[in-house]
């Protein structure tokens, strides 16, 4: 809880401080400070090798962007995702951020982006089985058109980046095994303007989608409760307002 706080407060100061001009790589050393003033370190920092603090992930970027010298423009977009590590625990969260004033069809693809991950959380309970999450999300998102990213999905998370159980954005084989209260899980729906085909950049990291076309995450770390959910990468007032506005 303590890191999803941080974490949070980190969103809310760079839904300030982003803007066209700035480079992903001035947001990676903004994070990187603003999570060490806070006492805590940026877990993907060194994560099997990866040199930055955050994923910066701008327009058909999916996930994993490294940060780098790339000016943001008027009309971009840019996925933030971030891990936050303190006292041996770890929470992931990502959010995607308009550039100035952008179109009218990719406001609507960030817009249920971020729903399908609400109507995702609004099934979280004790016993929930995880199809009941993931066909939350496809049954939403089906309806557009949009490509569900199959490649990459949502994950258990706490001691590690990724932990078990894996958990898609899609109804899946193993889908019927249920979740108990007390575990940690981060849901992320990845959605595609275009196909589902993704593709990797030659820098080894970045996750593309194969048509160019655009693609929004959005991500919280949520742990399972015998009421319901608990979620804790989002400040409770923040997350009223979201609940209020897509459910």
């Amino acid at each position: 809880r303590e890191c999803g706080g941080i974490a949070s407060n980190l969103f809310k100061y760079l839904e300030k401080l982003i803007k066209p001009g700035i480079t992903t790589g001035y947001l990676d050393k903004i994070c990187y400070e603003f999570i060490k003033d806070h006492g805590a370190t940026p877990s993907f920092k060194g994560y099997s090798d990866y040199p930055a603090s955050i994923c910066t992930s701008v327009n058909y970027e999916i996930i994993h962007g490294l940060p780098g010298n790339q000016k943001l423009k008027e009309g971009d977009i840019i996925g933030v995702d971030v891990g936050v590590q303190k006292n041996g625990l770890i929470s992931d969260s990502a959010y995607t951020f308009p550039i100035g004033n952008i179109k009218n069809e990719v406001a609507l693809l960030l817009s249920r982006t971020e729903k399908s991950l609400y109507l995702a959380i609004s099934k979280i309970r004790n016993d929930v089985r995880l199809n009941d999450i993931s066909g939350a999300i496809e049954d939403y998102i089906n309806q557009f058109g949009y490509g569900i990213v199959r490649d990459y999905c949502g994950h258990g998370v706490g001691y590690e980046n990724h932990e078990d159980p894996e958990i898609p954005n899609y109804r899946f084989n193993g889908g019927k095994r249920r979740i108990k209260t007390g575990t940690v899980i981060a849901i992320e729906p990845m959605i595609n303007m275009g196909t589902d085909a993704t593709g990797i950049l030659d820098d080894g990291w970045t996750v593309v989608t194969r048509d160019r076309k655009l693609s929004a995450h959005f991500e919280h770390t949520i742990a399972v409760t015998d009421t319901g959910y608990d979620v804790l990468t989002i400040l409770p007032e923040d997350l009223k307002i979201k609940m209020e506005k897509y459910l």
